[in-house]
């Protein structure tokens, strides 16, 4: 006959052994959960990438910004403390919603790893329009002002450089596609795609 002392051994180890199985389910959920929420802030990152207010200020950048960072007057708005009106000034839109997800991403909200295959060589492109814009608005606000977009930039051209061709299983063979336009393509594009 098992004495006291040995069932409640017994029974302590049981216990444990239970708890154990509980921390580690629990680990388990915590980690589905999180990828849920990542995922959810990912979905919500592309769909307002999609919206008409980036676009048209993606756009805006493109084309028309470095012709209106010529104008003195443009450039004393975007130096001035206090409210800069986005709709004069569509590029700060581009710059808050990278300054965002520069945000979320140092934070560990989103997989640095999902939103740079999407976005990362956006992310590179617009932050060398931009810095002359951030430059301005820095003179007065100080090097906080975008930081995070900043932040954003130098994590994606560190991306980009250690995959330059994007993440790709190594194991698989790439097809290699037939360009049957390269020849007639080899003139400079004159139209541009915000048209």
């Amino acid at each position: 006959m098992l004495s006291i002392e040995t069932i409640a051994a017994i029974a302590s180890v049981g216990t444990l052994f239970v708890l154990g199985a509980g921390a580690i389910a629990a680990v388990v959920q915590l980690r589905h959960v999180r990828n849920s929420y990542q995922l959810d802030a990912l979905l919500s990152l592309q769909k307002d990438f999609k919206s008409s207010e980036i676009q048209t200020a993606l756009c805006y950048v493109q084309e028309e910004l470095p012709e209106k960072l010529s104008e003195k007057s443009y450039r004393d708005e975007l130096e001035v403390l206090g409210f800069i009106n986005m709709t004069k000034h569509p590029e700060l839109v581009v710059c808050n919603w990278f300054n965002e997800i520069g945000t979320l991403i140092k934070n560990d909200l989103v997989s640095t790893h999902l939103f740079m295959e999407l976005f990362g060589k956006l992310v590179v492109y617009y932050w060398k329009i931009l810095t002359p814009v951030i430059a301005i608005v820095r003179r007065n606000r100080g090097d906080w002002q975008y930081h995070d977009f900043e932040y954003l930039a130098i994590h994606a051209a560190a991306w980009l450089k250690a995959y330059p061709r994007g993440r790709f299983d190594p194991r698989l063979k790439r097809d290699r596609l037939h360009d049957p336009f390269a020849e007639l393509d080899q003139t400079p594009i004159t139209a541009t795609q915000c048209e």
